[in-house]
């Protein structure tokens, strides 16, 4: 064997040594193990980890219980730290921090003094300046410790001894969640609502076989310190509780405030658990003014998109609420609408976030496990019929040691003469009274003890009255631990009497809606806008429309490709010579006196090709588009608008046919095809299909290899205008009636005669 894979070891190889591989295994999986139930999961029992744990034992043990005078939080960390968690003082202060913040726990078990930290991310101030005792609302994990209810242990030098679990009198778990990341697991235990999990709790002790969906009829969702929106899906929050993992959708709650002259601005006053008002200004502000990202020299399209739109709706940002959220919104002008600008902000920001749950907790059996809702309830109903069974056990046997006591009291009263006799001549009245009155020497221990007015007849009285109440009580505690149910009934009281005295309204609204997509636009004011393309792909916007060309002013060598008037709110769309679309928004192109940006900055031109058409309008817009060889279809103009810079493929040019330019539909009828044979073909627009989102077409006329449509256009059912050598022919009566045929045919000649009228101009 390899002494270089070995290291000495107390075990039984005859050679001392063992493979370092499997001390390895063996070392990490108990460092493993530490961790897991040591550190970082909390218990199913008390929802507490041990950290936790030892805080809230120790301050219970400095008696620094609700409504006392606190203490110095420094003083509670040394305790902690000498008597029973050896870690850091950082570590230890820092959990007692998190068990004081109002907006970290639903329900604080500690009532801190002082600077504890905030929503907006500050950090609490040094232990040595806050001061700190137990929350009310402790009392539900602290008041039966000393009642016989749990298990006590060793402290790490067995100096002391500290609860191995808290009797928890609800399941704290649900109640405040937890957080943590152990080795190979993590937890993230949502918050709930303590009126609705006591609920819960009482319906799966008298259903025990209940399903998740009856139980959310309780519980319909988590319940955040925050409050804020709960915009996921029922099945989405039932798929977390079944399945104990799973995320959900917070959004922040808002008021449009209205204020004088018809403006108004938005208050947020409730935002998602753990997104604090620091974060959003900060989010705002970095969409606002980008900065470039990594390696790059200036920001990118997409940047500048967002910050031309967040600063066409927004114009400030500010924070009035110091303790609670109060962040205002005031809009750049009253005409953009509050629901678009703050589903932009939505969209961008950490007012709509995901909330992860990951329910793993170390179980009733001691192992770490995910559980579900129903699986949660039930084992911590388990370990709390248990700790009431313990609690009545402990009060029945203190109870009959006392009844014992009063026993041996009530002999000594009846007997008072003979005890003071025998008493005042016994060498050993302790033993003598023992065999004079057939008492224990717990009984007699006590006698001798006693003051002799304790045994006056007026105590007499006493005695025999409080023995009577005793033997009450102690039926009573007897007939509950005799039946199961009287035991559940008892716990089940007293949950739902813990529940009322502690317990508040909802503060989370449930309501279920769509998630914005990341798409979302923002608000662009509508006026009109012309967009102008040149040749080399430079592209400008210029506010209205009647641009005399004359006085556009291109780069040198440079000249217009396309001229659109059309307006901000409308799509630009650009097609390739591979009929590929691109699109974007006529509001981001730049305006200005310039020569304007690289059209290859907003969309990337796939595979060598090159521009050929432009387009705008709107959505229904509908369009013909046709091929040179003969192919072509109707679409609208929405089905070309693709938000990849990439595009989309839309036409399907074949054997180097070219892209005819569209045509916008109108109230014509009918489609004028002219091939470079010198032939024309009309037919009915009814007959070419519609292919929404494009396709190569049905063929419009019979053509012969060699041969190509040169022009397409649309007319009436009465006549035609066509070019022939540069000027326009207008084909009408009789002879309009030779080429009105059906698609796909070959067409006819054209001719001139005298019937034909002739013009000098454009076309309409």
């Amino acid at each position: 064997m390899d002494n270089s894979n070995m290291i000495e070891n107390n075990g039984d190889n005859e050679d001392g040594a063992v493979a370092i591989g499997e001390y390895a295994e063996e070392a990490y999986l108990a460092y493993a193990v530490s961790v897991v139930k040591g550190r970082a999961l909390p218990s199913v029992e008390d929802g507490q980890k041990p950290v936790q744990r030892r805080i809230l034992f120790a301050m219970k043990e400095m008696g620094l219980v609700a409504g006392v005078k606190p203490v110095k939080s420094a003083r509670v960390v040394g305790n902690v730290l000498g008597m029973y968690h050896p870690h850091g003082d950082s570590s230890a202060y820092e959990a007692a921090v998190r068990l004081a913040q109002d907006f970290t726990l639903r329900y604080p078990l500690i009532d801190g003094q002082g600077n504890f930290g905030s929503r907006d991310g500050d950090g609490a101030a040094a232990m040595r300046y806050t001061e700190m005792r137990l929350s009310p609302i402790a009392d539900l994990l602290l008041s039966e410790i000393d009642r016989g209810t749990v298990d006590f242990q060793n402290n790490y030098d067995g100096a002391f001894q500290e609860p191995v679990m808290l009797p928890a009198r609800l399941p704290m778990m649900l109640l405040n969640g937890a957080s943590g990341i152990a080795v190979g697991m993590a937890t993230e235990m949502i918050p709930h609502n303590m009126r609705e999990i006591a609920s819960a709790v009482l319906h799966v002790m008298d259903n025990p076989d209940c399903t998740t969906e009856e139980l959310m009829a309780h519980v319909p969702g988590p319940d955040f310190p925050g409050g804020g929106q709960l915009i996921s899906q029922t099945s989405d929050i039932h798929s977390v509780y079944e399945a104990g993992r799973g995320s959900l959708r917070l959004r922040a709650r808002w008021v449009v405030e209205p204020m004088a002259r018809g403006q108004w601005r938005i208050i947020i006053n409730e935002l998602p658990h753990g997104v604090s008002v620091e974060t959003v200004m900060a989010e705002i502000e970095a969409i606002s003014n980008p900065k470039p990202k990594k390696d790059k020299k200036s920001i990118d399209q997409d940047q500048l998109l967002v910050k031309q739109s967040v600063l066409s709706m927004l114009d400030s940002v500010k924070s009035e609420g110091k303790k609670d959220v109060r962040l205002i919104l005031e809009p750049k002008t009253s005409k953009v609408p509050s629901e678009e600008l703050m589903a932009f902000l939505l969209v961008h920001t950490s007012m709509e976030v995901s909330c992860p749950a990951n329910m793993v907790m170390i179980g009733t059996d001691g192992r770490p496990a995910q559980k579900g809702l129903v699986k949660i309830l039930k084992e911590w109903i388990e370990f709390r019929l248990n700790v009431v069974r313990r609690r009545c056990q402990f009060d029945l046997d203190k109870i009959n040691r006392r009844i014992h006591i009063l026993d041996g009291r009530l002999i000594a009263f009846l007997h008072i003469d003979e005890i003071i006799k025998v008493i005042r001549n016994s060498d050993d009245p302790k033993a003598d009274l023992i065999t004079a009155f057939k008492l224990s020497e717990i009984q007699a221990e006590d006698i001798l003890e006693i003051r002799l007015r304790q045994l006056a007849r007026l105590e007499g009285f006493k005695i025999e009255r409080e023995l009577k109440e005793l033997r009450e009580e102690a039926g009573r505690l007897e007939a509950i631990l005799a039946s199961d149910t009287k035991l559940r009934r008892l716990t089940a009281k007293e949950i739902k009497q813990d529940a009322e005295k502690y317990g508040d309204d909802r503060r989370t609204l449930i309501e279920p809606v769509e998630r914005i997509q990341g798409g979302q636009k923002a608000f662009v004011v509508d006026e009109p806008v012309t967009i102008m393309l040149s040749k080399n792909g430079w592209i400008r916007s210029r506010q209205g429309h009647g641009v005399d060309r004359e006085s556009i002013v291109w780069k040198a060598g440079d000249g217009e490709f396309s001229v659109l008037d059309t307006r901000t709110t409308l799509p630009i769309v650009l097609m390739d010579t591979n009929g590929r679309c691109y699109s974007f928004d006529a509001s981001s192109v730049p305006g200005g006196k310039g020569d304007g940006i690289p059209v290859s900055s907003i969309i990337e031109i796939q595979n060598g090709a090159k521009l050929v058409h432009a387009l705008s309008g709107k959505d229904e817009d509908r369009y013909l588009f046709s091929t040179s060889n003969s192919y072509g279809f109707i679409a609208p103009l929405k089905g070309l608008i693709a938000r990849p810079k990439a595009g989309k493929a839309f036409m399907k040019p074949e054997d180097g046919a070219t892209i005819n330019p569209p045509i916008k539909l109108n109230e014509s009828t009918h489609v004028a095809v002219t091939s470079s044979e010198n032939k024309l073909l009309v037919f009915q627009i009814s007959e070419i299909n519609e292919y929404p989102n494009g396709g190569k077409g049905v063929r419009m006329m019979d053509i012969t290899d060699g041969v190509s449509i040169t022009r397409v256009e649309l007319c009436d059912g009465t006549s035609a205008s066509i070019i022939i050598k540069g000027k326009t022919k207008t084909i009408i009566g009789e002879d309009f009636g030779r080429y009105l045929l059906k698609r796909a045919r070959k067409g006819c000649l054209i001719t001139t005669n005298n019937t034909s009228q002739s013009r000098q101009g454009k076309l309409l």
